[in-house]
């Protein structure tokens, strides 16, 4: 009878792309890939470290996986491992701690492990100087794929630990990935997310001229590819050649998920982010004028050391200003080994709530607003999956809409719409 394994993949799609490597890793050596929440012989928490939060949900998760099976073999690797092995040991539940750079040996290390128990296996990633090739990877449980195209990051935000975590700039060859998505591509799927730890960095550390436009042409080649997306950018990245050429790409998405973090230049300058309110609008004014129907999306932290009311309120008044489809807020909260953490003026979490109210009504009108824009158009939507009895999808411009239809997954059809909500549009099929 084959072992059962299961895993659980938290935080960004970079951990989704490689909880995907991992499992097909496994179904290679004969290994069943089940459900989390099944019995399994083999548990893999792919950890998230982004957030004290984002620890303590890794925490939780490992210790709710051995109640599934109390004779399974628990394994934690990710970023939380990396950084963070000292309190995970103290978890007597987990077998095993792996870091970011052993992921691509997980099946060795746990066969080897079953044999000569070792609950460790982690190496510096700040000494990694090459990217780590998973080989290609094709396992995907959605319509969509995920493609890593690098590892790590230099730009060390004030309050952010995964450059420790994850390490220096490495970027992915790109005769690999142009491989990797062909053969995505040839089991069916119409959709690539480029994702990594920061793709406007892709090329930086090449000793050739090379970086993420150069990428993207050469991907929209790809016969057979019909979309491709880019996951959250750095709002550096966005120049009148850079947007030039992204123009020309019928393949990619009017959909740009961009960095901002606070529209105050203070708060900006404290985080230590490398541009300023009025670089980033330039850039999301080159988006639009290139994109005429693009949908920009954004991450924003309330709250930061130092914020006062008046920092607080021009970034209200930016985020107005720019007019976001949707905004990720999230409340600031301490990272031990960050800058941040050891700043002056805290701020208090009633106040934090405060404001992440604040910004998100604003969030919830700016979609109500634009998907109401919708009604009586035609647009067209790569269904992923059902839901009773409706299909669900996306339009290249990342909006959900739902259509009643039979044999949907993975097609691409063109969809009336007839109303709108706050979470997404409903249409009817015509064609």
């Amino acid at each position: 009878m084959k072992r059962k394994v299961a895993f659980v993949s938290l935080g960004c799609k970079v951990n989704q792309y490689e909880t995907n490597a991992m499992s097909q890793e496994f179904i290679e050596a004969g290994y069943d890939v089940v459900d989390y929440n099944d019995v399994a012989d083999i548990y893999i928490v792919n950890t998230c470290t982004v957030t004290n939060i984002a620890d303590r949900k890794s925490r939780q998760m490992l210790r709710r996986m051995k109640d599934n099976n109390p004779n399974s073999l628990l394994v934690a690797c990710g970023c939380y491992a990396q950084v963070g092995k000292e309190e995970l040991e103290k978890i007597e539940e987990i077998d095993i701690i792996i870091g970011n750079n052993e992921k691509k040996d997980i099946v060795k290390i746990v066969e080897n492990n079953m044999i000569n128990p070792d609950n460790s296996y982690i190496s510096d990633v700040m000494h990694q100087k090459d990217y780590i090739e998973f080989g290609t990877t094709t396992y995907t449980e959605k319509t969509r794929a995920v493609v890593k195209i690098q590892d790590g990051c230099d730009r060390f935000c004030s309050y952010c630990i995964i450059p420790y975590a994850r390490g220096r700039v490495r970027s992915r060859k790109i005769e690999n990935i142009v491989t990797e998505v062909e053969q995505i591509v040839e089991n069916g799927i119409k959709e690539i997310v480029i994702t990594g730890i920061h793709i406007a960095s892709y090329g930086k550390d090449f000793n050739y001229k090379i970086s993420l436009i150069d990428l993207l042409e050469e991907l929209n080649k790809i016969d057979g590819l019909k979309r491709i997306r880019l996951g959250s950018i750095e709002p550096t990245i966005i120049t009148e050649d850079f947007v030039n050429r992204l123009s020309k790409l019928e393949k990619i998405c009017d959909h740009f998920h961009l960095s901002l973090q606070s529209g105050c230049d203070e708060t900006l300058k404290r985080m230590n982010r490398k541009y300023t309110s009025e670089e980033f609008e330039k850039g999301t004014k080159l988006l639009r004028t290139a994109f005429p129907k693009t949908a920009l999306t954004t991450d924003v932290i309330v709250g930061f050391p130092g914020e006062t009311e008046k920092e607080f309120n021009q970034t209200y008044e930016f985020l107005k200003k720019i007019s976001f489809y949707k905004m990720h807020i999230f409340k600031y909260s301490q990272r031990k080994g960050t800058k941040a953490a050891v700043m002056p003026n805290q701020i208090d979490g009633s106040v934090k709530e405060q404001r992440s109210k604040i910004l998100l009504k604003l969030s919830d009108d700016n979609e109500k607003m634009y998907n109401s824009q919708y009604v009586g158009k035609t647009v067209e939507v790569l269904f992923e999956e059902k839901d009773g009895e409706y299909y669900k999808g996306h339009t290249t411009n990342y909006i959900e809409v739902w259509a009643k239809g039979e044999n949907l997954d993975n097609v691409i059809r063109n969809v009336y719409i007839s109303e709108s909500n706050s979470e997404h549009i409903i249409g009817e099929i015509r064609d």
